[in-house]
């Protein structure tokens, strides 16, 4: 097993599954993935980057594709996800200046050609693949030399008061695992983007009780998916056994959620990067050596 897949995997199937029936309401509760989608946007402005064909992989409901055609009205824009039913909110909000192109496909298996994207953006989608270094090798595939792909993603130490209040209660798995900031760098390196850069934030949300908090990741189709979940029923007992854990991370008469939240950017290699990469002979060696 390779680095990138040493946390549990995600079951795909139910992953889409959870994503489409949830895409109708998601809007209603995604506050902080607007937050870091809006966050990730801004962080465009330090680089000075003007792409004409962009990839927003992972669109959901296409707020940021929105955001994206608003701030670069020049360029191409598509919008990819792996759950259809989000694709259609994408294309039924009514703020756009001109239409993405939308298209229903896997990060780690793009339906695009080679080379023919400028700039991917993605908010947090990334913590959805089961091989990272795949899935940034086909990034690397369809950019053109000198594209730009930045991205968020969920950290391990995300829900980690949920997780914590599970462990209290049992030994399976209740919460999707999440990367860490260093694996998802290390798979970056191995697939040959250039110049990775990474940093963290950690964000959270409160809630009344551990029921609102589990209402919010119902609706946004984000509960667990992980292969190596419990698939029986929650008996009623360890529900309440989880919930009087949860209480011991109350402050301020409310309960914390706390999302660590991985930054990222990288660059497709030029033509001048790939050739300094290039193998030689050991009589080329001997040859320079003398």
């Amino acid at each position: 097993m390779n680095s990138s897949n040493q946390w549990a995997m995600i079951d795909k199937q139910q992953a889409r599954h959870s994503f489409s029936r949830a895409a109708e309401h998601y809007d209603e509760v995604a506050v902080l993935q607007r937050e870091t989608g809006q966050r990730l946007i801004d962080r465009m402005d330090m680089i000075k980057f003007q792409p004409t064909t962009i990839l927003d992989l992972g669109a959901g409901t296409g707020v940021a594709t929105a955001a994206l055609a608003k701030k670069f009205k020049k360029a191409q824009i598509y919008a990819l996800d792996f759950a259809l039913p989000m694709l259609i909110q994408t294309r039924k909000r009514g703020s756009w200046l001109r239409r993405p192109r939308c298209i229903c496909g896997d990060m780690e298996q793009l339906p695009l050609a080679d080379q023919t994207v400028d700039f991917i953006y993605s908010n947090a989608a990334l913590q959805w693949s089961n091989d990272l270094e795949k899935t940034f090798r086909e990034f690397k595939r369809v950019l053109k030399p000198g594209g730009l792909l930045m991205f968020t993603t969920f950290g391990p130490d995300t829900l980690h008061e949920l997780r914590a209040s599970w462990a209290a209660v049992d030994g399976t798995t209740h919460v999707t695992p999440f990367p860490d900031m260093h694996d998802v760098g290390d798979a970056m390196m191995r697939a040959g983007l250039a110049t990775p850069v990474m940093d963290v934030d950690r964000m959270a949300l409160t809630y009344e009780s551990v029921s609102a908090l589990m209402k919010d990741l119902k609706r946004l189709g984000a509960h667990n998916v992980a292969q190596s979940r419990h698939r029986g029923l929650t008996g009623k007992a360890r529900m309440q056994g989880m919930i009087n854990a949860y209480e011991s991370f109350r402050k301020d008469d409310r309960l914390p959620a706390t999302y660590e939240v991985v930054y990222g950017h990288a660059w497709a290699p030029t033509e001048a990067q790939t050739m300094q990469r290039r193998t030689v002979s050991v009589d080329q060696l001997r040859q320079s050596l003398k």
